[in-house]
């Protein structure tokens, strides 16, 4: 046996350039043979110490990353596990896990988070509120669903992310064009706003979690508006999410888990808090929010994701539990298709109000059409602040402010994209 095949090996599908995830601080890259499946795009984000790194076209493509672990078994020895982060790649490590042997949740487990219909009709079933959900095979079961719940109707996929494929279907003569695809879902249409908490499930309680409301809506940001995002601080709305989002992930998993839960938080007619699931994922929220909640609560939930990846308890939060101060986010949209080369962009820091941080491309750059959506937008603001009321007037007022330009290029391929 060589000396590198006597290191547990540990394979990780990867996608973001950024550095969403620090996989050297989560496990030690020397006693163990690290080795990253990832995309040209993705590939600038691997840790330097990675024993190796593998190139495919697609980190959801599950016969491609096999061959390249194959591959990479026969240098470091079988993986003892396969690790995922990225919530389309959740299934295709699942999958995989079993393949090769390694623990961590099934394919069915996974399914119950990733399959949108799969989900809502678990929860439903333990009498938890969740918009009337159905099969949209075709233009007829899409019709159907709307004579018995009203239009307008929401068509998306069942295992899509980022709103990718998302329709809001006004009535009968637009539900002529939706096509027919038996990987599709229709729901009823819901007019709260929708928020989103993330945090731990350690299988039985909440540990760290943190209420978010969004600023406009994720399909929005499809349709070239700003989305942003503001934590909450009203005591009645997180005790009552607080109880909701429990009563959601027990009817799902008895398993510790990382989440992120959408739901449309509305009032009762006496004044509570209305909750109504949208969707939840067994992982991190995407956008800003793993920056946000190292640099302001101090607690890594991608670290909890990763060591629950391998079978291990999430970390504790301090002693003195996650901090206090409010966080919120903002993206601003591509400015054209990607690929798309950036003609003028804002810098917001330093401004009052503003953000802390950013991350905005120089003039030149150019974002390339990756996978990881959320990642190569037009510019990318966190915030903090001492109350929500606070954070919500920075990030309006960076959304009013910033500007980002840029034109739609081609000819060039992933790889080449800087």
């Amino acid at each position: 046996m060589t000396a590198t095949a006597a290191r547990p090996h540990i394979v990780v599908l990867h996608r973001w350039r950024d550095a969403y995830a620090h996989y050297d601080r989560y496990v030690d890259h020397d006693t163990h043979a690290v080795s990253y499946v990832t995309t040209d795009v993705g590939a600038a984000g691997v840790p330097p110490q990675a024993a190796a790194v593998a190139l495919v076209d697609a980190t959801d493509d599950v016969e491609q990353v096999d061959a390249r672990i194959r591959a990479l078994a026969a240098r470091f020895g079988r993986p003892v596990a396969v690790v995922a982060l990225k919530e389309d790649d959740l299934l295709p490590a699942a999958v995989l896990a079993v393949r090769w042997g390694c623990p961590g949740r099934t394919p069915q487990e996974v399914t119950l988070f990733r399959d949108k219909l799969v989900m809502a009709r678990a929860v439903a079933a333990a009498g938890i509120p969740v918009p009337a959900t159905a099969p949209a095979p075709d233009p007829a079961a899409v019709r159907e669903h709307a004579a018995r719940h009203g239009w307008p109707v929401v068509v998306k996929p069942r295992t899509g992310s980022s709103s990718a494929g998302v329709r809001l279907i006004a009535g009968p003569d637009e539900a002529a064009g939706v096509g027919h695809d038996p990987a599709r879902l229709v729901q009823a249409y819901r007019t709260d706003p929708i928020h989103h908490v993330d945090g731990v499930f350690d299988g039985a309680t909440l540990g760290p979690w943190r209420l978010s409301a969004y600023l406009d809506t994720c399909l929005a940001f499809r349709d070239g508006r700003p989305l942003g995002s503001v934590e909450a601080d009203e005591p009645t709305l997180l005790a009552a999410v607080g109880a909701f989002t429990t009563s959601v992930l027990r009817a799902l998993t008895d398993r510790p888990t990382v989440f992120h839960l959408e739901l449309f938080l509305g009032h009762a007619g006496d004044g509570s808090p209305r909750c109504t699931l949208l969707e939840i994922g067994a992982r991190v929220g995407g956008a800003e929010i793993p920056f946000v909640w190292r640099d302001v609560h101090g607690y890594d939930l991608m670290r909890a994701a990763f060591r629950i990846a391998l079978g291990h308890r999430p970390p504790d939060p301090p002693p003195a539990g996650i901090r206090a101060e409010v966080a919120g986010w903002l993206l601003v949209p591509a400015p054209a298709g990607r690929p798309c080369h950036i003609e003028e962009a804002t810098s917001m820091t330093g401004r009052d109000p503003g953000p802390y941080a950013e991350v905005v491309p120089r003039v030149g750059d150019v974002l390339p059409a990756a996978d990881a959506y959320y990642e190569h937008v037009g510019a990318r603001y966190r915030f903090r602040g001492a109350d929500s009321a606070a954070v919500r007037v920075a990030v309006l007022a960076t959304a009013r402010d910033a500007r980002v330009t840029g034109r739609t290029v081609t000819g060039l391929v992933a790889g080449g994209l800087r």
